[in-house]
C-alpha cells in the first residue's frame, strides 16, 4: 500500500492490507486481523483490541488519511481500540451498538450505526455493509466490492469454526447469515482471524454441512439419553473435544438445542424439585415430522456437500 510503512503490515491486494494484532488466545488464533482498506482515503476495520503498541501501529500506518473506523461487531478483540483511534486521527465510527451482554464492548459508541446495505463510498473504493446476525446479533460483514473481498469478521474464521453463545448469538441466525452469502458475488474472504480464503463458496458450505452435522449429533444423543441437560449431552456431542474447548462448545451446543426448539423437535422441561445449577434445564426430543423432513430437504443445505468430521465448536 503506498505511503505506509512496510514494517508489521501485510499487504493483500492493491486496496488492502492487514495488521495483526498482538492478542493470541485459545479462541483468536494468532490474534485479530485488523484490515486498512484504501490509499488516499482510508478505512480501518477491526481495529481491535485497545493495546498501546497495536494502536501506535495503526497511527503510523494511516497518518493523517483515516476517515472511517468500521466494527464488524463489539466482542472485545474487535471493537476496543476504536475510540482511541477517533481520538487520535478524527476518523467517523461506524458500527452498530453493543447489545447487553457481558462478552460485549459496552464502550462502544459508533457516530453512525449502520443498517444492512449502508455503502461507506470513497474516491477509490466501495464499502458495503452486510448484515450477518448469528455469531453476534450486530455482526456485520463488509464488501469491498472493487475487489468482490468479504471483510467477515467472526461469521466466518480461518481454520476453525466461530462459537455460537445465546442468549445473543442464535444458531437459527448464523445458518440464515450463511446461506444469504451464498448469494453474493464473492472472490475472496478475509476473516476476522486467520488468513485469506480464496474458496469462499466451498468454506461457506463446509460451515453449513459442519452445522448441520453438529445438528444431527445432538439428535443421536437425544435418542440415547431422553430428556437431556447440556451437561449430558456435551460428552455424547463433543466426543473427545480437549477440556480447554469444553466451555466454548458447550455455549454452541445450547444454540443448537434452542434452535432445535424453535423447530419443534425439543421442548424445554420445567426443574425438577430442588434442581438448580447448570443441568437443571433439561429438555425432551417429541420426533421430527413429515412437515419437519420435507422442510429442510426444500432448504438444499445438505445437497452436494461432504461430510465433516472435525471436532470444533
Amino acid at each position: 500500500m503506498t505511503g505506509i510503512p512496510a514494517d508489521g503490515l501485510v499487504r493483500l491486494s492493491n486496496l488492502v492490507s492487514r495488521v495483526l494484532a498482538p492478542n493470541p488466545g485459545l479462541m483468536r488464533g494468532n490474534g485479530t486481523n485488523t484490515y486498512i482498506v484504501g490509499t488516499e482515503e482510508l478505512a480501518v476495520i477491526d481495529p481491535g483490541p485497545a493495546i498501546d503498541c497495536h494502536i501506535e501501529q495503526l497511527r503510523r500506518a494511516v497518518g493523517n488519511r483515516l476517515r472511517w473506523i468500521l466494527c464488524t461487531h463489539t466482542h472485545r478483540d474487535h471493537s476496543p481500540a476504536a475510540a482511541l483511534l477517533k481520538q487520535f486521527t478524527g476518523a467517523v465510527v461506524l458500527g452498530c451498538p453493543a447489545p447487553a451482554d457481558e462478552r460485549h464492548d459496552q464502550t462502544f459508541c459508533p457516530d453512525k450505526v449502520l443498517s444492512d446495505g449502508d455503502r461507506i463510498v470513497a474516491r477509490k473504493f466501495v464499502l458495503q455493509a452486510i448484515h450477518t446476525p448469528g455469531h453476534s446479533s450486530n455482526h456485520l460483514c463488509f464488501l469491498l466490492e472493487q475487489e468482490r473481498l468479504l471483510f467477515t469478521g467472526d461469521h466466518i474464521m480461518q481454520g476453525s469454526t466461530v462459537v455460537i453463545s445465546p442468549p445473543d448469538g442464535s444458531m437459527r441466525a448464523y445458518l440464515g447469515s450463511l446461506d444469504r452469502l451464498l448469494g453474493l458475488d464473492l472472490a475472496v474472504l478475509a476473516p476476522g482471524h486467520g488468513s485469506l480464503i480464496d474458496k469462499p463458496y466451498d468454506e461457506i458450505r463446509r460451515l453449513i454441512q459442519h452445522r448441520i452435522n453438529r445438528e444431527q449429533k445432538v439428535l443421536a444423543a437425544f435418542r440415547a439419553i431422553n430428556p437431556a441437560g447440556l451437561d449430558d449431552l456435551l460428552p455424547l456431542v463433543y466426543e473427545g473435544l480437549k477440556a480447554d474447548l469444553l466451555p466454548a462448545a458447550r455455549r454452541s451446543l445450547h444454540a443448537h438445542v434452542i434452535k432445535l426448539v424453535e423447530d419443534g423437535l425439543l421442548i424445554q422441561r420445567p426443574p425438577g424439585p430442588g434442581k438448580t445449577g447448570a443441568n437443571s434445564v433439561v429438555w425432551d426430543f417429541v420426533g421430527m415430522s413429515e412437515e419437519t423432513v420435507a422442510h429442510a430437504t426444500t432448504i438444499g443445505w445438505t445437497s452436494g456437500m461432504d461430510m465433516v468430521s472435525d471436532i470444533d465448536a
